[in-house]
């Protein structure tokens, strides 16, 4: 009797866990859907979250309500994040930065980047740009690297903070450059911009739909992409790696969709093929592209990979960089 009730229970435990799995799958989403930007409102990550959100609320039948947390290079709102329940309703829009450079430059987080989250999809590729102020005379990255060296310690650059993508791109520059330009920090990619355009700083290299507009309008003069690839957005303006001793030069970015670990297999795949829907649609790609951004998708494992391998690419820069977090 008691092994017949104990198979029983199990029969029932069993039985109770598959029923919810199939609730949770079916019933997801039935009400809003939280996606928090770890970064204040404005800006590249802010506009393709948003563009994200939008679509991604249709096809879910749902509101994705955008809350931007921004903070510690992101980890404020990552760490919101990971101390959510899993349950599909919290989820994380995140840039490279905040999951493969923040744990060299923040030996005290609160959430491991490859452990507290789930990833659901990458979403989008984009590069930074190399920008000068147009007092500069120069045209080129060499061109650029040699009045650096003529006078050392004299340019300047700006970035969104110490260890940001485009502080480390800035030291991974001077490194290639074999020149010494001053680093000028700033709590945020707006103030790091603006003192730029008002000619106060030397050059930034930073998120190229920042400049793309400038860069049109003649505002700002572009050099090089730093990915691998010319940007559609601006074909005329070549790679860094394209100048000599610039070769191995890269810096490509990317952002994505996780949600906390341990959130249903079901809710993974049902938000991973909806953000693929909205990420290949005709109209988002076209938009995007306007901004030098390209869209993308991914399974969740190769999302996780990607993640692994550039943590480690970044932790190899920021040891030799000697870069150190605000």
């Amino acid at each position: 009797m008691r092994m017949a009730s104990a198979l029983t229970a199990v029969s029932l435990w069993l039985g109770a866990g598959l029923i919810s799995a199939a609730v949770a799958a079916g019933a997801y989403p039935d009400r809003p859907v939280k996606l928090i930007v770890p970064f204040p409102a404005g800006g590249a990550t802010d506009l393709m979250a948003r563009s994200l959100a939008q679509g991604l609320g249709e096809k879910l039948g749902q509101t994705v309500v955008v809350e931007n947390r921004g903070g510690a290079g992101g980890a404020i709102g990552a760490e919101a994040v990971a101390t959510a329940a899993p349950d599909g309703y919290t989820l994380l829009y995140s840039t490279m930065g905040v999951l493969t450079i923040n744990p060299s430059l923040y030996p005290k987080l609160r959430y491991d980047p490859q452990r507290s989250f789930a990833p659901v999809s990458l979403t989008n590729l984009t590069s930074n740009l190399l920008v000068v102020n147009p007092a500069l005379k120069v045209d080129s990255v060499a061109a650029l690297a040699e009045l650096a060296r003529q006078r050392p310690g004299e340019l300047t650059f700006s970035s969104s903070g110490n260890g940001t993508t485009s502080h480390l791109a800035g030291e991974m520059f001077k490194t290639a450059a074999h020149a010494d330009i001053r680093h000028i920090p700033y709590k945020g990619t707006s103030g790091a911009i603006n003192d730029f355009l008002a000619g106060r700083i030397s050059m930034m290299i930073d998120t190229s739909s920042n400049f793309i507009e400038q860069v049109r309008q003649g505002k700002v003069r572009a050099l090089a992409v730093t990915s691998r690839q010319r940007l559609a957005a601006l074909p005329d303006v070549p790679s860094m790696s394209e100048t000599p001793g610039f070769e191995d030069y890269e810096v490509s970015l990317w952002s994505g969709v996780l949600a906390p670990a341990g959130t249903p297999r079901a809710i993974i795949d049902r938000l991973n093929a909806d953000i693929e829907a909205v990420m290949t649609a005709p109209q988002m790609v076209e938009r995007m592209a306007g901004y030098g951004i390209q869209t993308t998708h991914s399974t969740p494992e190769a999302f996780a990979e990607r993640i692994r391998v550039d943590t480690a690419k970044w932790a190899r820069i920021i040891e030799q960089s000697g870069a150190r977090a605000d």
